[in-house]
């Protein structure tokens, strides 16, 4: 059994991950840390862990995760996780990071739109975490930057598209939708029951933090350099993304583009493309690990329409992120996250 640690253990991120590595057969969570919580059972903070989970909260102490854990989940914020993953890898753990702290690969770029990065020569170490994009790097790879929600549901919406080269890169608009859940768990007044209920409305308008990440990985498929309008949206849900691309193609038959991506997609065991005519709903991946996808070519304007549906905290956080362990452990990729969606 490998010994894992949840660093971050009290926000949403951090519980999901102990929701599904405490199904998973091959390993054992053998600590959790929380800087507010410590002392704390993890069960008075989380009821939903009550009688199977009894571990308390030691504080984010380097010495003490090393001592406790063979491979390591970083659930902080960015700026934080960066103060703690070095130490991490130079004693040669095994480390999945869940901050955007080293998914840019440019320096230059993520201080433009974090902060100041104090180890950026872990920048070129880390490996993107996006197993459907990345998996032969991931296998070797000591330290993974685990994907942002957003970036994750657009990647895997246009990664066919542009691979093959049908579409115009210079003609792309992302608009993207996600629940509350994708906030934090944090106080704050935007995510207060009163401010989302019954309300729907566009945030980070031209400047989302995402922005970089999501054009980063897109340019690497295009093999040139992409930018984009991206613009999220907020539901009045708990959890689940939908992003919907839009983009001028050199190809009118929507059939056409169906086969493309299933043929791109055929051995992927957590993407599933929707029959033509049909598109998909966020109910259709909550609590899974499953990325679904609808398309549409629309004749008059000459553009492909691609949405795409995510688990905002499964697929966008601690589902890939278990999933990038079970490749790096050497286990079978799907081991822990086979259960399918609950619906309703």
């Amino acid at each position: 059994m490998v010994k894992v640690a949840v660093v971050g253990a009290s926000g949403y991120t951090g519980v999901e991950l102990i929701r599904l590595l405490a199904a998973h057969p091959a390993v054992e969570i053998s600590c959790l840390t929380s800087r507010q919580n410590v002392g704390e059972e993890i069960a008075s903070l989380f009821p939903s862990l009550i009688d199977r989970i009894g571990q308390i909260c030691d504080p984010v102490d380097v010495g003490i995760v090393l001592d406790k854990a063979d491979f390591i989940f970083t659930a902080l914020p960015h700026q934080t996780a960066m103060e703690v993953v070095p130490d991490f890898v130079r004693a040669g753990k095994k480390v999945v990071d869940l901050s955007a702290d080293f998914r840019l690969r440019e320096v230059e770029t993520y201080e433009a739109w974090y902060q100041a990065h104090s180890c950026p020569e872990l920048l070129a170490e880390a490996v993107y975490g996006l197993p459907e994009l990345y998996r032969e790097t991931i296998k070797n790879a000591q330290l993974i930057a685990n994907p942002g929600c957003y970036p994750t549901s657009v990647a895997l919406a246009l990664a066919p598209l542009l691979k093959e080269g049908v579409i115009d890169p210079s003609t792309l608009i992302v608009d993207s939708k996600s629940g509350a859940s994708g906030a934090g768990r944090g106080a704050k007044v935007g995510s207060l029951f009163c401010e989302v209920n019954e309300g729907f409305k566009a945030y980070g308008v031209g400047n989302h933090r995402h922005t970089p990440e999501i054009e980063q990985t897109l340019t690497e498929l295009a093999g040139r350099p992409v930018r984009l309008n991206f613009t999220p949206h907020l539901l009045p849900l708990n959890r689940g993304i939908l992003s919907t691309c839009y983009a001028s193609s050199t190809v009118s038959q929507a059939s056409h583009l169906l086969e493309l991506f299933q043929e791109f997609y055929k051995d992927e065991p957590f993407v599933r493309i929707h029959p033509q005519g049909q598109f998909p709903d966020v109910a259709y991946v909550r609590g899974s690990n499953f990325c679904n996808i609808g398309l549409h070519v629309d004749p008059r304007t000459a553009r492909v329409i691609v949405v795409s549906v995510i688990d905002n905290l499964v697929k966008g956080a601690a589902g890939q992120a278990v999933q990038n362990m079970n490749l790096m452990i050497g286990e079978k990729e799907t081991l822990g996250l086979e259960a399918l969606p609950l619906f309703p």
